[in-house]
């Protein structure tokens, strides 16, 4: 399973109204690790597996932890979960006589290591302990496997089949699909928004203005690696699971995330400098931002890429006006993030 941020979404996706991907950006993704901390909380805390058969009493008590990751992807209105986690839960049994005097009350656990949408048409192993091994713990415990593991098992497949609906993306996706019952937006013709000027005040016709993101992020790794990684196709192609196609030659052209931005390179220095022009298709015709990389190497070891990206349109041909704030989510999100999840470079 591909690890949360690691090559599933292939840029931050930013939504009309109708809930196209006007972008052509493939992927939009959720992190699910709290949301299914809390389902499986709710899930698996305080039931009841016996009350009171063979003077067995047996509850769960509380979800002690769940630990992994977790996320959604949507692409193109498709839901896709990618989840591997383990649980772990406490429980308690009383055993009584059968004229209803106390014997025992024990402690155990149940754990569930390895819970995975790879494994999403199986039940996962589900391991019962108890903390008293005696004779009457054992009764518990016996019990316990018996009567309790298919209540475990019915409670991580409702887990599983909420993840299968989108976990905490569903109630957007719902919305999204309710809205594209709405006439879409007309796109600005591109020529109008190739032509038209920067404008600092409002313009519903055209965008607002352009702007600049300026990033700095450290890599434990040599330069000439980190330049190496975004200059060559077949790592992009790894880190991001979608086509790239890369000149490594000044002048010359790339494409990136199956094509939703392309530009040109327009100065290289091998393990120093990358300079390129660099444009979404979702932009007015004719516009380009400039994106400068640099690679400062101030220990051996230690890499810091400064980024800075000018000329970013506030808005894209169909009026969305979080362009800038996505797209500087998207470098740290799905390049610098993956790259360091991907090639194990850390922080």
């Amino acid at each position: 399973m591909a690890k949360y941020g690691e090559g599933d979404k292939r840029w931050i996706v930013e939504e009309r109204a109708d809930g196209a991907n006007v972008h052509n950006w493939h992927w939009a993704e959720t992190n699910c690790l709290d949301w299914s901390r809390n389902l499986l909380s709710k899930l698996l805390s305080n039931l009841t597996i016996l009350d009171g058969e063979g003077n067995l009493f047996i509850k769960t008590k509380n979800v002690e932890k769940v630990d992994g990751e977790a996320y959604v992807n949507i692409r193109k209105g498709k839901i896709i979960p990618g989840y591997e986690i383990s649980v772990s839960l406490s429980w308690e049994g009383e055993a009584k006589d059968a004229d209803g005097k106390y014997l025992l009350k024990v402690d155990g656990n149940v754990e569930i290591p390895y819970i995975a949408d790879e494994n999403a048409d199986e039940d996962p192993e589900v391991k019962i302990t108890v903390k008293d091994d005696g004779p009457i713990g054992k009764r518990l415990k016996d019990a316990f496997v018996s009567k309790g593991k298919s209540i475990i098992l019915e409670k991580v497949r409702v887990y599983v089949q909420s993840m299968a609906k989108g976990g905490p993306a569903k109630d957007d996706l719902e919305l999204k699909k309710a809205a594209t019952k709405s006439p879409s937006p007309a796109p600005v013709s591109a020529p109008t928004a190739a032509a038209a000027p920067a404008k600092k005040g409002k313009n519903k016709e055209g965008k607002k203005g352009f702007k600049s993101i300026s990033l700095a992020e450290r890599f434990n790794c040599r330069a000439k690696d980190m330049y190496e990684i975004l200059m060559d196709e077949n790592r992009w192609k790894g880190f991001t699971q979608s086509n790239a196609k890369i000149s490594k030659e000044v002048g010359g052209q790339f494409s990136l995330f199956d094509g939703s931005i392309t530009g040109t390179n327009q100065e290289l220095q091998e393990g120093k400098l990358i300079v390129q022009k660099w444009r979404f298709g979702s932009w007015a015709d004719g516009i380009f931002s400039t994106v400068r990389l640099t690679f400062d190497e101030p220990e051996t070891g230690v890499t810091i890429v400064k980024l800075t990206q000018t000329d970013v349109p506030e808005e894209d041909r169909y009026g969305n006006a979080t362009v800038v704030e996505n797209t500087e989510r998207g470098w740290r999100e799905l390049i610098f993030y993956k790259i360091r999840a991907v090639f194990g470079f850390g922080l």
